[in-house]
């Protein structure tokens, strides 16, 4: 059975970028595909980027345990892994990569040590908050929130297995290539 590869960081430090690159290469990896009680931002396909789900979808997957984490993120919606489709991958021998915040790590820690936690630093603070400036997508409020959220899954690095420093995407996407490929 394949290891899963559990990948979180901070808003903005580029997890989804790294991510499609290394599928774009790899197309064998499999990625888990969130719930979520957010709303679509323009561009996103239910199922592809995320389920997009009611409130009271979730709470029925909560109740029949068909999530493997879950967590509320940002102080307002809620995200989290279904969990048979990991459980599947991993018995049919691919690698399997979660992105998931540090609740969910958490929660995966307690429930799958075995996993193998994987951290995406950005350079420094000041360029996490360029980037995210950068995306446009939230508003104020909200990207203080994130900010704030970022700041305590950056004081939470040294739990994690391995750091990757996204800070030239072509390195960070080598070092992540290789730790995801050698945990089959």
């Amino acid at each position: 059975m394949a290891q899963l590869v559990v990948l979180a960081g901070p808003t903005a430090v580029g997890k989804g970028t790294l991510l499609k690159a290394l599928l774009d290469k790899h197309p064998e990896i499999w990625v888990s595909v969130s719930a979520t009680t957010r709303p679509a931002r323009p561009g996103e396909q239910d199922g592809e980027d995320y389920h997009f789900v009611t409130h009271e979808q979730f709470d029925a997957l909560v109740a029949e345990d068909g999530l493997l984490e879950w967590a509320v993120v940002h102080g307002s919606n809620r995200y989290g892994t279904p969990r048979q489709p990991v459980l599947d991958a991993l018995a049919a021998g691919r690698p399997a990569v979660l992105e998931i915040d540090l609740d969910g790590v958490r929660q995966v820690r307690r429930t799958m040590p075995e996993a193998l936690f994987v951290f995406v630093a950005p350079p420094s603070w000041e360029e996490l908050v360029r980037r995210l400036e950068g995306r446009g997508t939230e508003n104020e409020a909200e990207r203080e929130r994130r900010l704030e959220t970022a700041r305590q899954e950056m004081a939470a690095a040294e739990e994690f297995d391995e750091v990757v420093v996204n800070d030239d995407l072509d390195t960070a996407l080598g070092e992540l290539e290789d730790i995801v490929l050698q945990a089959r």
